[in-house]
């Protein structure tokens, strides 16, 4: 049975779209990656654990968008204990200073920070709040300040005056157990309104019970909506969200739609804000990756990027093919002139 009313284009087999970012092997597994883009739009850096969720952050960085990539860097000899799959942001302060920032922890949330475009970084250092995850996504909001948004079985917020560098004590937005008997929220995504009016908050449901959980808000995150459940085409982990130049909306996420053909599997979803927040199916579905573990449901935290020429950049971990090595990071290429010909 095919849950999907919308259809699925299947990429999954064409290696050309591949870009290995980091091969696994029959010791080492690598783990759930996030990715920045620079504003040159060629400079590219991915982060990821090794193992399961760490430790270790390993980071290496692209020259050329993407298509090849460096070496682990050289990072502070902390970044060995690093927990919980990292994640990279870049934020330029009220101060008018970049800053490029690694968050990861499983208890204390921790960060390191770069001013220097990546080339050098501080150590991890405690930055108050507590996580089972590290921030998930981050937005500007407001009087140049960002907000950004997390896990601990339920969903969390905290806001930054500085540009990243402090953070003011987490609030609840989103409780486990709340409107939806048994309802467990994660790994929250934030997506401002194209007219800049509302921002949505998709969020991982963990129990298995339900569909993935949105919210919103239309004052910048002072107030939420209570959830409710996406379509099904949009349930799955660890949503990645971004726009493209047409107005279109992308979101690569991990599969869990209930009697999916590609459940478990490295998916994406093309739709727009309204689909989003009227609930509708969206236009289409695309299988960037198949997922060969055993335990299928095992890849899909992505990073998500667009270059000038409209390609996005998907980048995940993944069994990539069957044998004795473990988990890859890999990327997958495409544009979305090309999906709508399919």
């Amino acid at each position: 049975m095919n849950a999907l009313r919308i259809p699925t284009i299947d990429v999954s087999e064409e290696t050309e779209r591949h870009v290995m970012v980091s091969q696994g092997t029959s010791d080492e597994y690598q783990g759930h990656p996030t990715t920045l883009l620079m504003p040159d739009i060629t400079t590219m850096f991915c982060v990821y654990p090794l193992g399961h969720g760490g430790p270790a952050a390993v980071l290496r960085r692209s020259e050329d968008t993407g298509l090849t990539w460096s070496a682990p860097l050289p990072v502070p000899d902390n970044w060995a204990t690093a927990n919980n799959c990292p994640a990279i942001f870049r934020f330029v302060g009220p101060d008018n200073i970049e800053r490029l920032f690694v968050y990861e922890g499983n208890g204390d949330m921790r960060q390191a920070m770069s001013l220097d475009q990546g080339r050098t970084w501080t150590p991890f250092e405690p930055n108050g709040l507590k996580t089972v995850m590290p921030f998930t996504s981050i937005i500007p909001i407001e009087g140049r300040r960002l907000l950004g948004v997390w896990s601990r079985h339920s969903t969390l917020q905290s806001i930054s005056f500085d540009g990243g560098e402090t953070w003011q004590p987490e609030q609840m937005i989103c409780q486990e157990d709340k409107v939806f008997e048994g309802c467990m929220p994660c790994e929250p995504a934030l997506i401002r309104s194209p007219d800049g009016n509302q921002i949505a908050c998709i969020m991982r449901e963990n129990s298995r019970r339900y569909q993935s959980l949105i919210q919103f808000s239309e004052d910048d995150g002072t107030t939420w909506s209570d959830p409710v459940e996406t379509a099904p085409t949009l349930t799955g982990d660890r949503h990645q969200p971004r726009y493209t130049h047409d107005g279109r909306l992308v979101l690569c996420f991990r599969d869990m739609t209930a009697d999916s053909p590609t459940h478990g599997h490295f998916v994406a979803w093309v739709g727009t804000y309204e689909d989003l927040a009227q609930g509708r199916d969206g236009q289409y579905r695309i299988k960037l990756l198949h997922s060969h573990s055993e335990r299928t449901h095992d890849c899909g935290y992505p990073g998500l990027e667009l270059l000038q020429d409209d390609t996005l950049i998907a980048t995940t971990y993944i069994k990539y093919r069957p044998g004795p090595e473990r988990h890859s990071v890999v990327s997958v290429r495409f544009t979305l002139e090309d999906m709508d010909g399919r």
